[in-house]
C-alpha cells in the first residue's frame, strides 16, 4: 500500500516537474522573440534614424554646394604677377612698407582708373592691385617699353618724352611761383603755365583718375628729365576731374625736387600721409566746386 502511495506522489510529482519545464521552455522562447524582435525593431529604427541623419546631411551639402562645382581661374594680371615675383631676385622700387600706402587706397577705391608715371619691375604689381581697373603707364624709355611689352603684352604703356631737366628745378619753380596762370585751374592741353606736360596721349586728359602715381620720369641726376612737369600736371588733372577726388602719390620724395615740387603743387593742405620716401595727398575736384583756392 505504501508502494503504491509512493508511486502515484512520484508519478504527480514527475508530471508537475514536466508540466513547469514545459511552461518554462514555453516562456524562455517567447521572451527570445520578444527580445529578437525589439532588437530587430530597435536596431531598425536605429538604421531609420542614421538613414535620415544621413539623408538630412546629405541634402544640407547638397544645399551648401553648387550642383555643379566649377574652378573659379584666377585673373590672368595676378597668375602673370605670381609667376614673375616668384621667380625673380629683381626688387620693386618701392619698400613694402612704402607700397601699403598706396594698396590701402587701391583697395579701397578698385577697379579704378589708375594713372602711373614710370614702368618698372613692379608694374604687374599694379595693374594686379587694380583688377578689373584701368591701368596706363606712362614711360620716358622707348627701348624698355618695347622689352617688357614683349614679355607682358597685357600692360598698357606710352612712351612720353620730356623737355626739362633736374638743374631746371629752381629756375622752374620761380617762374611758377610768380605765373599767376599756374595757379588757375584748366585743361592741361590748353594751359599756359610752363610747368603743365602737354605731350601725354589725349587719353590722359580725357580719362577721370581716379589714382595717380608719380615715379617718374628720371630724377636722381642733373641731366635726367625731373618730376617737375609730371607733378604738376598730376595736380591739375586730379583738380580738372568732373567729380570725386583723386589720390595722387609721389615716390623719392627724400630728393629735392619730388619734396619740394609736391609740397607746393600738390599743397600741404591736400597732404595726408608719408611712410618713407612716398606722399600721399588727397585732391579734390575744383570743378565741382567753384572757387576752390589752388592749395587750401
Amino acid at each position: 500500500m505504501r508502494s503504491k502511495t509512493q508511486f502515484k506522489c512520484n508519478m504527480k510529482l514527475a508530471i508537475i516537474s514536466l508540466m513547469f519545464l514545459f511552461f518554462f521552455i514555453m516562456l524562455f522562447r517567447s521572451s527570445t522573440f520578444s527580445f529578437s524582435q525589439n532588437l530587430t525593431k530597435s536596431n531598425t529604427n536605429n538604421l531609420t534614424i542614421i538613414s535620415s541623419q544621413e539623408k538630412t546631411s546629405s541634402s544640407s551639402s547638397c544645399h551648401s554646394l553648387p550642383l555643379t562645382q566649377t574652378c573659379t581661374k584666377n585673373p590672368p594680371s595676378l597668375v602673370n604677377a605670381l609667376i614673375h615675383y616668384a621667380t625673380t631676385n629683381i626688387t620693386p622700387q618701392q619698400t613694402i612698407q612704402e607700397i601699403l600706402v598706396s594698396s590701402k587706397i587701391l583697395e579701397k577705391k578698385s577697379p579704378c582708373n589708375f594713372l602711373v608715371f614710370g614702368l618698372g619691375h613692379d608694374s604687374l604689381m599694379w595693374t594686379s592691385l587694380n583688377y578689373g581697373g584701368r591701368t596706363v603707364f606712362l614711360e620716358e624709355d622707348k627701348s624698355w617699353i618695347e622689352q617688357i611689352q614683349k614679355k607682358f603684352p597685357s600692360l598698357e604703356s606710352y612712351h612720353v618724352t620730356y623737355d626739362t631737366k633736374v638743374h631746371q628745378g629752381d629756375e622752374l619753380m620761380r617762374i611758377a611761383m610768380e605765373n599767376e596762370e599756374c595757379k588757375k585751374i584748366s585743361d592741361p592741353r590748353i594751359s599756359k603755365c610752363e610747368l603743365t606736360h602737354k605731350g601725354f596721349p589725349n587719353e590722359v586728359y580725357e580719362i577721370e583718375w581716379d589714382v595717380i602715381m608719380v615715379d617718374a620720369p628720371t630724377g636722381y641726376f642733373d641731366g635726367a628729365p625731373g618730376r617737375m612737369s609730371a607733378i604738376y600736371t598730376a595736380g591739375l588733372i586730379a583738380r580738372n576731374k568732373e567729380n570725386g577726388d583723386t589720390d595722387v602719390f609721389v615716390h623719392d620724395v627724400n630728393r629735392k625736387v619730388e619734396d619740394e615740387f609736391s609740397k607746393a603743387f600738390l599743397c600741404e593742405g591736400y597732404f595726408r600721409e608719408q611712410e618713407g620716401r612716398i606722399r600721399h595727398f588727397n585732391i579734390p575736384s575744383h570743378r565741382a566746386r567753384l572757387g576752390r583756392p589752388f592749395c587750401p
